[in-house]
């Protein structure tokens, strides 16, 4: 069952459908389009735990306050509460597994780290990284391994437990953001490669998707695509373009951030067999200026919550659940390269999205996560080449 390509399902599609730009296929709910908001008055003391990290990615908090820290460029740390930094394992050298495709212009390399929901029976962690694949090819990977501190911080019994299909040749939008279900699956998105964005609306290719997967790879059979020909069974939802962060919410909806190319960013509430109709169906401008297609809505593809013009370039994503700001419990943060700020956004009662404003713009540098803490404190991480640091945000 292959999806029709961009030119098809433009020319299938009555000029009608503009009329009914704005509305989601249900009728009851539209996008809320977002531009730059203002600054969010200071009330918070910004702390520098760690710095002379080199592109770090994503981190992930031990069940004693240490830290578990991806730097894009291969080496995965360990980070203790005092700030000090140790490598693991320097997966751009490594011997023991595919080595990490990572250079200069380039948005591959190592990426997030997460914490197996029963780590502390099993000590599982999983590892995302676009890998060499031959000379000139590389994919993203998913690594299962088991982590622990016995004389020192180490990883073992690497697995791999998921690749990417077909293989790319180039090192742009990989996506890689992995969440825990409540159920134990796991879901991680997977991005376009930027050269290939119509293959984001079809099943037989993993551009542009969401996949679902269980804790050792293998696939659920409640996945929507399980048994259908010519689709991937480990596909979840699918007509994305370059996601940078997901997360599971407390109400236990999955969110979900992705750039667009120079406007037309989201946040995404993930369904389940669902289409987010990139690159068909998008406010995005391109980076011409240009719109990328005319159609803002069709039926039977899905409206983002929240769209993001100029783009803001999201990365991290989290939701805060922490006491020390009780401003912000169950808020939205998402973390942004282009625009050098967090964006903050009121998640409501009713789970729909409120207001907005910008954190952290005084600092002035470019954020590639957020997490908030065990500790209550939220924490950043900051791209400054080799030079970036881990940010631990009080109350002032």
């Amino acid at each position: 069952m292959r999806i029709a390509s961009l030119a098809l399902i433009l020319a299938a599609t009555s000029m009608a459908a503009c009329s009914n730009q704005g509305a989601s296929d249900s009728g009851d709910k539209t996008s809320i389009a977002s531009a730059r908001v203002d600054a969010a008055p200071i009330t918070y003391a910004v702390e520098t735990l760690t710095e002379g990290l080199d592109h770090p990615w994503s981190l992930a908090f031990l069940p004693d306050s240490d830290m578990l820290v991806t730097q894009r460029t291969g080496k995965l740390l360990h980070v203790d509460a005092s700030g000090k930094a140790q490598s693991i394992h320097d997966f751009a050298t490594s011997t023991l597994y595919p080595q990490t495709h990572f250079g200069a212009g380039m948005q591959a390399g190592m990426f997030d780290i997460v914490l197996h929901p029963n780590f502390a029976d099993n000590n599982h962690v999983y590892l995302s990284y676009a890998a060499k694949q031959g000379d000139d090819q590389n994919t993203l990977l998913l690594w299962r391994f088991t982590y622990s501190n016995d004389g020192g911080p180490k990883i073992t019994n690497g697995q791999q437990i998921w690749a990417a299909k077909p293989l790319r040749i180039r090192g742009n939008h990989y996506g890689a953001r992995i969440v825990f279900l409540a159920d134990g699956t796991l879901v991680m998105p997977v991005g376009d490669a930027f050269h290939f964005r119509e293959e984001a609306q079809n099943l037989d290719n993993h551009f542009g998707k969401i996949i679902r997967i269980k804790d050792d790879g293998t696939i659920p059979n409640d996945n929507p695509f399980v048994g259908k020909e010519g689709a991937l069974a480990d596909i979840y939802s699918y007509g994305h373009r370059n996601p940078q962060g997901i997360l599971l919410a407390a109400d236990g909806r999955i969110l979900e951030n992705e750039h667009g190319p120079a406007g037309g960013d989201e946040i995404n509430d993930i369904k389940s067999g669902k289409n987010y109709g990139w690159p068909a169906v998008t406010y995005a401008l391109d980076y011409s200026g240009g719109r990328v297609s005319p159609f803002e809505a069709l039926e039977g593809t899905e409206q983002s919550l929240m769209h993001f013009t100029p783009s803001i370039a999201p990365s991290g994503f989290a939701q805060y659940d922490g006491e020390a700001f009780p401003d912000w419990q169950g808020d939205l943060f998402l973390s942004a390269l282009a625009l050098k700020h967090v964006r903050h956004v009121e998640m409501k009662a009713d789970g729909s999205l409120g207001r907005q404003a910008e954190l952290f713009g005084e600092l002035d540098v470019r954020f590639r996560d957020v997490r908030s803490g065990p500790d209550g404190y939220l924490y950043l991480l900051t791209e400054e080449g080799d030079k970036s640091r881990i940010l631990r945000i009080k109350p002032k």
